[in-house]
């Protein structure tokens, strides 16, 4: 058995009028992780998900899900899946929902019945299994469709935007859902542009832009040699002052950040000099702490032309020549 959950090579989708969708997307999901993959609209998160299950067929794809070739349908009898902008029929009680998928995923009538209020209670829908779906908010409706993507007893969970419409609570609930589907085993695979909740629940991640992979990894992976400390001061202008005298003892020079000065090292001996400094020029010190950056400045540096400084426009890219010319090539794994 392999140790991924989804390894694929090269998926590329090209749709009528020549739009690159995706354009050669490497990507591996360990088994029992939590992997979140982001970017911005159009960047081909949704097109990637549904070449995954079938939905859609891809112009190139090499590679497996769940050990087997992708694009095999056998395969998705283990494979739970919450689309993004899933409808519901508004008729239907929210066990009813549940019913009917775990039927058309082949699960028996007894063990349907078992697993419907299992999963209600697990959701925190328990109370409203017989209240019809038009009588749900959106953010219930994100519930319901979380708890039908688990009825077959999945051992690969896709989730596309699973938190989209769900208050705070909600999210924290799903968070929580998240890291129990990897403790029992189970790979979760959440499409997702809400940065700080895949932060704090994904195992890695990786960035789309424009239909391909930027970077892929860890968060500590991903921010390795970007670690900086910093030192924040009772004043901006004590600030300033001091990052034009200690400046040019740091190679990748000293940010200023209002009071805060951000030092391009992890190494205390190279703080210490500052702090010296600072209060040889009698500025008071109200912090110091290691940073890393966020997993929004990761997505932001990706999307972000390092020539220009410019932010990329939305949607995917055209098949012409234009199409990449500024990002100034293919983008590798970084």
């Amino acid at each position: 058995m392999t140790g991924y959950a989804i390894d694929i090579t090269g998926a590329a989708k090209t749709y009528r009028g020549k739009v690159r969708a995706l354009r050669g997307v490497d990507m591996r999901v360990h088994r029992g992780e939590v992997f979140g993959l982001l970017g911005p609209n159009g960047a081909g998160k949704s097109t990637l998900v549904k070449i995954l299950m079938t939905v859609i067929r891809p112009t190139k794809c090499r590679g497996t899900m769940l050990g087997r070739p992708v694009g095999e349908k056998k395969t998705l009898a283990r494979v739970g899946y919450l689309p993004e902008h899933h409808r519901f029929p508004g008729y239907l009680k929210g066990w009813q929902v549940l019913d009917f998928y775990g039927a058309m995923a082949g699960v028996p009538r007894r063990e349907r019945k078992k697993r419907i209020g299992e999963l209600l209670e697990l959701v925190g829908m328990g109370e409203w299994r017989n209240k019809r779906i038009k009588q749900y908010s959106k953010g219930m409706r994100q519930r319901v469709g979380l708890a039908q993507a688990l009825m077959n007893d999945p051992e690969l969970v896709l989730l596309d935007e699973p938190t989209d419409g769900v208050d705070p609570v909600g999210r924290r609930d799903i968070r929580g859902i998240c890291q129990r589907l990897k403790e029992e085993g189970r790979t979760v695979f959440i499409n997702s542009h809400l940065l700080s909740e895949l932060e704090m629940v994904c195992d890695r991640v990786a960035i789309l832009v424009q239909g391909e992979v930027a970077r892929q990894g860890t968060i500590d992976e991903l921010t390795a040699g970007q670690r900086y400390y910093a030192v924040e001061l009772a004043s901006a202008e004590t600030a300033a002052a001091l990052a034009g005298a200690v400046g040019e003892g740091f190679d990748r020079g000293v940010r200023v950040e209002g009071a805060t000065l951000v030092l391009p090292t992890t190494e205390p001996a190279r703080v210490q000099p500052v702090i010296d400094e600072a209060r040889r020029r009698g500025g008071t010190i109200v912090s110091v702490r290691l940073g890393k950056p966020s997993l929004e400045d990761l997505f932001m540096q990706a999307v972000t032309d390092p020539n220009t400084g410019d932010v990329l426009r939305p949607g995917a890219a055209g098949a012409g020549k234009g199409g990449k010319a500024d990002r100034g090539g293919k983008r590798g794994r970084r």
